[in-house]
């Protein structure tokens, strides 16, 4: 029996349906990455999405496709942050309710960006107990969860960041992808492996957050009760059921980088590409940076920047206390 996937007419279906609600991010080269890797670079900029991240688009796709009665009931969903921005802006497009359940520990600065889209959102202990909480609140108020990334219309959704990745950059040969549930990296790499089986597509987690690596080693879902990172959107404790079913079997691999490496991605892509990105979006570049992705100078490299809602003043913090 064949692993779980998601079809390739879905997530052309999902980009049809999404056009003109989300954008068509941009793609960037960088000299100043190229030249530290040796080989020629560009830089996907889901920095640019709605919301600041990769995340709106299986949000709205997941919107357009509810019931309209199970909409007018309302969703409710967790997350850290940029799911939750996600879906309360989806919700307010499509005129539903929307509840985020964050943990206690949560950016305030993604908190209040997501009541800023109207969202009820709800502070609630760990990960793990926010989903608890969302999924009673599921259960007692008749609303709809909608999953941050074991969905198949959340990684259609993302999907279409591959779709566009082979259009912009056709000769494309090595994709780099930051991992966190494995949303991202499942719909990239079911696109692309559809499309040009030849481009190998690599995952990128935080060392102090690799639910990904070590699922993939056990060979089943692996839950972390230790998470540890300065990349708060790469750090659930663990992986989508489906996601690391389609990582199996269309990733090349995927490779940890530690928090150091990740801030020095950061202020390469801050300070000589000009983009405003939070860790997590800097992950893809910081495994390049690190060697951790092996290369040729042949290599056309797509490094996606997944976002850019950045909590400046923690990072701030984070960065003086590593210095020292």
């Amino acid at each position: 029996m064949s692993e779980p996937s998601v079809p390739l007419e879905a997530i052309r279906a999902t980009a049809a349906r999404i056009a003109g609600r989300v954008h068509r991010t941009p793609v960037f080269s960088s000299a100043a990455i190229g030249d530290r890797i040796g080989t020629r670079i560009s830089l996907k900029c889901e920095s640019f999405q709605k919301t600041g991240s990769f995340k709106a688009r299986g949000a709205l796709n997941n919107l357009i496709l509810m019931p309209k009665a199970q909409r007018r009931r309302g969703v409710v969903t967790v997350s850290a942050g940029n799911h939750a921005q996600a879906l309360a802006w989806a919700a307010r497009e499509s005129g539903a309710p929307c509840t985020v359940v964050m943990p206690e520990g949560a950016s305030p600065i993604k908190a209040e960006a997501s009541r800023g889209y109207g969202a009820r959102v709800l502070l609630h202990g760990s990960v793990m107990e926010a989903f608890d909480k969302a999924y009673a609140l599921e259960r007692d108020e008749g609303l709809t969860f909608v999953h941050p990334f074991d969905d198949p219309r959340t990684v259609a959704g993302t999907g279409t960041v591959g779709l566009e990745i082979l259009e912009q950059v056709p000769d494309v040969t090595i994709v780099v992808v930051p991992v966190g549930g494995g949303g991202l990296i499942a719909g990239i790499a079911a696109a692309i492996r559809e499309i040009t089986p030849a481009v190998r597509v690599y995952g990128v987690e935080p060392e102090g957050a690799s639910a990904m690596r070590q699922s993939l080693d056990a060979g089943r879902v692996v839950h972390l009760d230790d998470l540890n990172t300065i990349a708060d959107g790469l750090a659930p404790p663990m992986v989508g059921e489906l996601n690391l079913a389609i990582v199996r079997n269309a990733v090349h691999d995927v490779v940890t980088v530690s928090d150091a490496e990740i801030l020095e991605a950061l202020e390469l892509l801050m300070g000589r590409a000009r983009l405003v990105v939070e860790p997590s979006g800097a992950a893809a570049t910081a495994a390049l940076l690190a060697g951790r992705i092996p290369l040729t100078s042949d290599d056309r490299v797509v490094a996606v920047v997944s976002g850019a809602n950045i909590d400046m003043p923690e990072l701030l913090e984070y960065a003086r206390a590593w210095q020292t």
